[in-house]
């Protein structure tokens, strides 16, 4: 795989539905155990939280290692928002020369740049010549165990 690829597999993100599960009341200590609550806060929807727009939302699955660093790692699921101007900073989902790549967007004295997070690879300068296409902006990494 090169410093550039990823390979997507993009779902489409469906507002429709909904499935509001129990939220505990207190943070899970992951130092020193402390004592359980009794009650629930209320209940949490995965859809509501990580979709804002589901007419511009789509979900990819990462294959590679580039962005270990943000805590994206290789099979996690991406949930990506269409923009129409990524911020600079942004993860995003870029199609650069006939490639998909992830990395983070910067600028830089006048010039963009697609930032790995892993050391193991190269950042990326993008030239007049080159051809790049923003899909999206990363808006959570889910990471099944």
């Amino acid at each position: 795989m090169s410093n550039r690829e990823i390979k997507l597999t993009l779902i489409r993100a469906q507002s429709d539905t909904h499935v509001a599960l129990p939220l505990a009341g207190s943070g899970v200590s992951a130092g020193f155990p402390s004592p359980a609550d009794d009650f629930l806060e209320g209940s949490i929807d995965l859809n509501r939280l990580l979709i804002r727009d589901p007419s511009a939302t789509f979900f990819a699955r990462v294959d590679g290692s580039s962005m270990q660093g943000d805590g994206i790692f290789d099979g996690n699921l991406l949930v990506v928002e269409k923009k129409i101007r990524p911020d600079d900073g942004d993860i995003v989902v870029c199609y650069l020369n006939g490639e998909f790549t992830l990395k983070r967007l910067e600028h830089r004295d006048g010039k963009i740049f697609l930032m790995p997070s892993n050391p193991k690879f190269h950042p990326i300068e993008v030239s007049a010549d080159d051809e790049l296409i923003v899909w999206g902006s990363v808006r959570a990494s889910i990471n099944e165990f």
